[in-house]
């Protein structure tokens, strides 16, 4: 992926060189300027939202939301391994809240807990499924970023995020089911 952005950067670089040279400097120089603001942004944001998320944890609000989310988290992930379902809850809530980057570190804690399950190829295919879908309540980063730069309405967005995640989890959980589903069933009744 690092090649292909190094090719494009170097493409684009080319093509203004060629075609405006006084504009290069200028441009990379903004370019660089924006790049800082908005990762000044986003680390405010992360910042915040780990704060809650580590005060959660130290609350054990964490390990009650996983204990009521157990008989669900269970099903839909078929493991029985409370590490794991923890360390899934926290991932999930992170995601609900539309922390991404902070749903992460739990989310691998999560895969390496699920190492050592009987269903651990479905396990760690539908929890990657879940993380790639991140269903959504409230996208606090795209409303972050909406309204840095100024819009006019930033949380217009969160119903429609909501029902595209929603959307997109259930085409991917139904996909993780009928693959690799198919396949532990077909393993455990050999």
């Amino acid at each position: 992926m690092n090649v292909l952005f190094v090719c494009i950067f170097a493409l684009s670089s080319a093509a203004l060189l060629l075609s405006d040279p006084s504009a290069f400097l200028p441009a990379l120089l903004s370019g660089a300027e924006d790049a800082l603001r908005l990762g000044a942004t986003l680390a405010a944001v992360y910042t915040v939202w780990l704060g809650f998320l580590k005060i959660a944890e130290d609350a054990r609000l964490t390990r009650g939301l996983a204990k009521g989310l157990r008989p669900v988290t269970s099903r839909l992930f078929r493991t029985q391994n409370p590490a794991a379902l923890g360390q899934i809850a926290v991932n999930l809530s992170a995601n609900l809240l539309g922390m991404g980057g902070a749903a992460t570190p739990a989310g691998v804690s999560a895969m390496g807990l699920l190492e050592g399950t009987a269903n651990r190829k479905f396990s760690q295919a539908m929890l990657f499924v879940v993380n790639c879908v991140g269903l959504q309540f409230l996208p606090v980063t795209a409303i972050a970023l909406r309204e840095r730069y100024g819009s006019a309405s930033s949380y217009d967005i969160i119903l429609p995020v909501f029902l595209a995640s929603a959307a997109a989890l259930v085409a991917g959980a139904a996909l993780a089911f009928l693959v690799c589903g198919r396949k532990a069933r077909k393993k455990e009744t050999r």
